[in-house]
């Protein structure tokens, strides 16, 4: 058993390798499956977020020029909360907003007193806008160029993804370095667009005086200076130089809405050289070249989107201001929240302003220990913002059920399987022992009763029985002996034939009574002999069927078992049972022995089962005795069963069917 147990644990290590490695496999196949899977929706969820930045843009770059400084849909307050207004930068660093088209200056807003303080207030926020505005403008590319994208470091890629085994991603997961048009474009405007754009820079003229008659130098900086190429200062009755500088002093006080203003310079120079070339001006056409739109932070919260408009070589920013928080939590609501990712995921949205990264948005399920994290950076002109999806506890793949459910099931056979073959073996080998130590014991129980047959006739032949009393005690023991011989022999004989089928049983109908009175025939010497009792009940008088010899030979291996193991016991009495057990008979035999082990109950009626113990080993046997009784019972269609009594002994009991017809 030692080497056979050996085997099945080789067996059970070299079988547990592959398939561990299977599982092993099989299970990181599905968890790059499920990141994929995960990967593909947040991916998905990047691209939406990225369309609504991508319509915004070009929603705003198709906006036409005059939108910015007439009446139109940009006149009134944004629906939009994360926009705050929109408003036109002038070359010499004023401003106008749609919010007050029909308003010449910002201090004329204050004098007309409007009663919409909202309105008010947010124009006096683009003020303070466009002043930070006109400190900032210069840091971004002019004309428009499109720089190569910030370096970000990589995200970590997998190894494999579910779209590479099918698509080559390397030409789609090369990202858009521009939401919109990426390269300027060229429009026709009419005379009357163009004096339109420009007209803010038509200021009091008495805002206006020489630097010589202020008698400093004057300070050139963005919109404190304006820049007039003018011939004619209109209402002022000075002539001035086509670049003669003039200090626009912003003092409030000394505005007046009666004082003349000076003529748009950059119309002012168009008309001029139109008139003396005799041309029209209600049909002159001006060339105007729109750049994409920009980005720029003006404030923490705060992000100045515009586009540069080129006319006359005089450039005009045009835009809006985007409020960051609000604008990010737009993003947040409309694309996650209500998503059910939301439940198992966390978006970061952050922003990164002078090489600073600040997160400003943190929604979603918070992960505490990452799992899965990717990063998206918006193209220009959001290339401030980016994106982060991270999560901690990605769903599993229905397959990782269907898996783990078919792996069990797979153990679990594989582990039947080896202990049916090592009980089957083990039965194997302990049947092989058993027929061992039956073969030995049929020897020693045939070579007994054999040499005291041999020794009584070497006695009667030599005359030693001295009286005809002693002869007949010696003719007593020969036929016991004989008779003991004679039954271990049928014993066997009957046990061949039923394992090779060749017994049959044949049933008639009885009482039983014949059965009990040739027990009682045979064994009442040997009973007498060993000082047992034999004593018969009987409940009802119930008729069934039974084979008279095989019964004899059941009863007789019964009561032989008892007298055997119960022989040095103070009380010796056995005791036959009759009754009806339902649709069977019940026939018990009692006895007062010692008993048989409780491990052993259910394993006494099995080929060649001995129980080792002492009291076995001293009172010997083959071992088919009570195999033979089981076989024999159930030919006859019933069943044995074994248990100790609450006292003394044990009690052995054949249920036989009843033929009822």
């Amino acid at each position: 058993m030692k080497r056979i147990k050996f085997f099945m644990v080789i067996f059970f290590i070299c079988l547990s390798i592959p398939l561990g490695y299977f599982v092993l496999r099989t299970q990181q196949s599905l968890e790059q499956e499920e990141i994929a899977e995960l990967r593909y929706f947040a991916d998905t969820l990047f691209y939406e977020m990225e369309k609504e930045l991508s319509d915004l843009v070009l929603k705003e770059e198709s906006r036409n020029i005059e939108e910015y400084t007439s009446f139109s849909e940009l006149s009134a307050l944004p629906e939009e909360d994360y926009i705050l207004g929109y408003f036109q930068n002038n070359p010499d660093g004023s401003f106008q907003t749609p919010l007050a088209s029909d308003i010449i200056s910002l201090t004329d807003i204050k004098n007309q007193k409007q009663n919409n303080k909202e309105i008010t207030a947010v124009v006096s926020q683009l003020k303070d806008v466009n002043r930070i505005f006109n400190t900032r403008r210069a840091d971004v590319s002019e004309p428009f160029e499109v720089s190569p994208p910030e370096k970000v470091m990589p995200e970590k890629e997998e190894e494999v993804t579910l779209a590479s085994r099918y698509f080559d991603l390397s030409k789609s997961k090369k990202k858009r370095d521009y939401l919109g048009q990426e390269k300027k474009r060229v429009e026709n405007i009419t005379a009357d667009q163009a004096i339109q754009l420009s007209k803010q820079e038509q200021v009091p003229a008495e805002l206006f005086k020489t630097t010589e008659e202020r008698g400093i130098v004057p300070e050139i900086a963005v919109g404190e200076i304006a820049e007039m190429d003018a011939n004619t200062v209109a209402g002022s009755g000075k002539s001035v130089s086509a670049y003669e500088k003039y200090a626009w002093l912003e003092t409030e006080d000394k505005l007046s809405a009666s004082a003349p203003v000076l003529p748009a310079p950059a119309i002012l120079k168009g008309s001029s050289a139109r008139q003396e070339s005799g041309i029209d001006l209600d049909t002159s056409v001006f060339r105007v070249e729109v750049d994409p739109l920009q980005s720029v932070f003006v404030a923490e919260e705060k992000v100045v989107f515009f586009r540069r408009i080129v006319i006359e070589n005089r450039v005009y920013r045009q835009g809006f201001v985007l409020l960051v928080k609000e604008f990010l939590n737009h993003l947040s609501e409309s694309h996650f929240i209500d998503q059910p990712m939301s439940k198992f995921t966390s978006l970061n949205l952050s922003i990164r302003e002078n090489g600073k990264q600040r997160t400003i948005i943190e929604t979603g399920a918070m992960a505490s220990k990452p799992k899965f994290s990717l990063k998206h950076n918006f193209p220009r002109p959001f290339a401030f913002l980016s994106a982060r999806l991270i999560s901690d506890n990605i769903p599993r793949s229905p397959g990782r059920q269907t898996l783990n459910i078919m792996m069990t099931i797979m153990a679990l056979v594989i582990l039947m399987g080896l202990f049916a073959i090592y009980r089957s073996v083990y039965a194997i080998v302990g049947l092989s022992e058993r027929r061992s130590q039956f073969v030995s014991s049929v020897t020693h129980e045939l070579k007994t009763p054999l040499t005291n047959i041999r020794m009584y006739i070497e006695m009667l032949e030599q005359g030693i029985a001295s009286s005809p009393e002693r002869e007949q005690d010696y003719f007593r023991i020969l036929d016991s002996e004989s008779s003991r011989l004679s039954r271990l022999i049928n014993n066997v004989l009957e046990y061949s034939k039923l394992e090779k089928k060749n017994r049959q049983v044949e049933l008639s109908e009885g009482t039983f009574e014949d059965v009990i009175a040739e027990v009682q025939s045979i064994m009442f010497e040997k009973l007498r002999q060993e000082g047992f009792t034999f004593h018969v009940e009987r409940i009802g008088n119930v008729s069934f069927m039974y084979d008279r010899e095989v019964m004899i030979q059941v009863l007789i291996n019964l009561i032989e078992n008892s007298m055997k193991f119960g022989k040095n016991n103070a009380e010796k009495k056995i005791t036959l049972l009759l009754e009806p057990a339902g649709r069977q008979v019940k026939i018990s035999l009692f006895d007062t022995g010692p008993g048989i082990p409780k491990h052993a109950l259910k394993k006494v009626f099995d080929d060649f089962f001995r129980v080792d113990n002492e009291l076995t080993r001293t009172t010997g046997g083959t071992g088919i005795g009570l195999a033979l009784v089981n076989k024999f019972i159930k030919a006859m269609g019933g069943k044995v069963e074994a248990k100790n009594n609450k006292g003394l002994g044990c009690t052995i009991s054949l249920y036989l069917p009843i033929n009822n017809t």
